[in-house]
């Protein structure tokens, strides 16, 4: 009786709940999960609120063609043949989580293809996928982390025969498989982020060598074109017959003499060659 009331009351205000909450009680159950997300638009998702007791589940807006794999009859055949209504939820969430990890699967595809897009052509456009990635994978950690809550809250409340059964079992693995993967997943792309970076770093620094050394390079004709550009009357040279191309050899002898010097440094690095195909900086 009491639970009954307990029941109406939650069934009177579970609507008004739109975010991932849970609660629990004397071997009671209550929460909202969202089971699907719009990875580019925030209140696109889908929610459904559950009461479950050991004899007892009620699920309230839970859209059943929203899953792709899985059969809704079959479904209802085996949560039928449990021996409780917590080993068919646990079923039903073994089978929620068969279908993200189908999904997980095609972020791996994007991923696998992404890590190779940096080697074959890296650009700014790599990196913003690389990042939207990132972006997914946390929206992909959103959806499992109160999916794995709930699997703790079943155990906590330790129901007597569930939590050493075989299908407390199996969710728990698929919820584990799902959170090691995605944890996998994260390495990865933080490794992808902090190799964009130290690219991104080398060649921002190669490009300020190259005009610093093109700018000290060309500096002796600067110096000259300031030098001819002045228009006083009285300037020396103005009368030598092979002014012009003393000036000119003087131009060239003062650049190559330059370069050599910040040649013979190694100031230069590899600044005159170009790019090697599938390189990451020669």
């Amino acid at each position: 009786m009491e639970q009954d009331e307990s029941l109406h009351t939650w069934l009177g205000q579970v609507e008004k709940n739109k975010t991932n909450c849970l609660r629990v009680g004397e071997k009671v159950l209550r929460g909202s999960l969202i089971y699907q997300q719009n990875f580019s638009e925030e209140d696109d998702h889908k929610i459904f609120h559950f009461y479950l007791t050991i004899d007892r589940l009620v699920t309230v807006e839970l859209d059943w063609s929203a899953f792709t794999l899985l059969n809704q009859e079959e479904l209802f055949q085996q949560m039928k043949r449990t021996g409780n209504a917590i080993d068919g939820f646990l079923l039903f969430l073994g089978e929620l989580m068969n279908e993200m990890l189908s999904e997980i699967d095609q972020f791996e595809e994007a991923l696998k293809n992404l890590i190779w897009s940096v080697r074959k052509r890296n650009e700014t456009s790599i990196l913003e996928q690389v990042y939207r990635r990132r972006h997914d994978l946390l929206i992909w950690k959103n959806l499992l982390i109160p999916m794995n809550e709930v699997r703790m809250a079943i155990d906590e409340l330790d129901f007597v025969g569930v939590n050493e059964g075989k299908v407390f079992t199996t969710t728990c693995k698929r919820i584990n498989r799902a959170m090691t993967l995605l944890s996998e997943y994260e390495h990865e792309l933080d490794a992808l982020i902090n190799l964009e970076e130290v690219i991104s770093s080398h060649r921002g620094n190669e490009i300020m060598k190259t005009l610093t050394v093109m700018t000290t390079i060309f500096t002796p004709i600067m110096a000259f074109g300031s030098l001819w550009g002045m228009n006083f009357k009285h300037m020396p040279g103005l009368d030598w017959r092979f002014g012009y191309v003393l000036s000119i050899v003087l131009i060239v002898v003062s650049t190559l003499l330059l370069y050599g010097y910040l040649k013979m440094r190694g100031w230069t690095g590899d600044l005159l060659k170009g790019k090697k195909k599938g390189s990451f900086f020669k």
